[in-house]
């Protein structure tokens, strides 16, 4: 299955409609690399000539991040962007400050720090966010670290 047939299944089993602009936007996210901004789908949609309105634009990324199948990461200098995530699993994200690659971490063994704030506040935490940022390889003139 492709990316935007993941979405467009997503979108499905949550109720939502597969309208025209909702299958342009499953097209417009489901080959994206790295991060992206509303903007960058606007401007990606007019290029194409997708019948996708700005207004659609954010609309579909509240939706997309509400199914998990986006996330929004809060970039270093106050802006936000997405990138395209799974959402069978939870995970966090390293992101290139200088070219918006990113790559998913998996969960980085947070789970025993989950537990011991849960221990210590009698909060039952119910999700987290962690981003990392920095340069990539690339952009650092390095080869890529393996994995």
């Amino acid at each position: 299955m492709n990316g935007s047939d993941a979405v467009l299944q997503a979108l499905d089993h949550a109720g939502y409609h597969l309208t025209g602009p909702r299958r342009a936007m499953a097209q417009l996210i489901a080959g994206r690399q790295g991060r992206f901004s509303a903007e960058d789908l606007v401007h990606a949609a007019q290029r194409e000539g997708r019948p996708v309105g700005r207004a659609t634009v954010f609309r579909s990324l509240e939706i997309f991040e509400a199914l998990g199948l986006v996330e929004r990461v809060h970039l270093a200098r106050g802006e936000h962007a997405y990138v395209v995530c799974d959402p069978a699993r939870h995970h966090h994200h390293v992101v290139c400050t200088r070219c918006g690659r990113s790559t998913d971490v998996g969960d980085i063994g947070i789970d025993p720090i989950t537990r011991s704030i849960e221990a210590r506040t009698g909060f039952r935490v119910e999700s987290h966010r962690i981003e990392f940022f920095g340069l990539c390889p690339e952009c650092r003139g390095e080869p890529a670290a393996r994995a």
